[in-house]
């Protein structure tokens, strides 16, 4: 279910309270959840999630993410939550995993990360970066 992005990073699609238990297991220390409240009958909320994780000892972060794109205070979000992590390993979950792993990659491209490399991380987890490489050029000056 956990998809594995960089050596710190592992996306996936909506988890649950019991999920929390293997992000720990895999070192996870900082979960950010990119999904909106009450996006999909059924969800959990992100209180439960969030409740689970510092039950678990994991720091919890609120990034929401609708499909009308990215704004820079998600990106400063999401850039707030890697930094907090530090060394630890991240997971970014929202309905599919692809939200996260595309705010991943702009908040990494606009700090200068190269966006073929992004791209190719992207990849080998199995998503794709073509529908933002233009704004990875432009949040990147370049």
């Amino acid at each position: 279910m956990f998809r594995q992005v960089t050596e710190t990073l592992y996306v996936a699609p909506q988890i649950s309270v019991a999920d929390i238990v293997e992000a720990k297991a895999l070192g996870v220390t900082m979960v950010v959840n990119n999904r909106p409240e009450g996006e999909e009958p059924g969800q959990p909320t992100g209180a439960e999630i969030e409740a689970a994780a510092t039950a678990a000892g994991l720091s919890y972060a609120a990034v929401p993410v609708t499909h009308a794109g990215f704004a820079p205070w998600q990106l400063d979000g999401m850039d707030a939550a890697l930094e907090q992590a530090g060394d630890g390993k991240v997971l970014a979950f929202c309905r599919s995993g692809t939200r996260s792993t595309l705010l991943w990659a702009l908040t990494r491209a606009r700090a200068g990360d190269d966006a073929d490399a992004l791209a190719g991380q992207a990849a080998a987890a199995g998503y794709d970066l073509s529908p933002i490489r233009q704004i990875m050029d432009a949040v990147r000056g370049g």
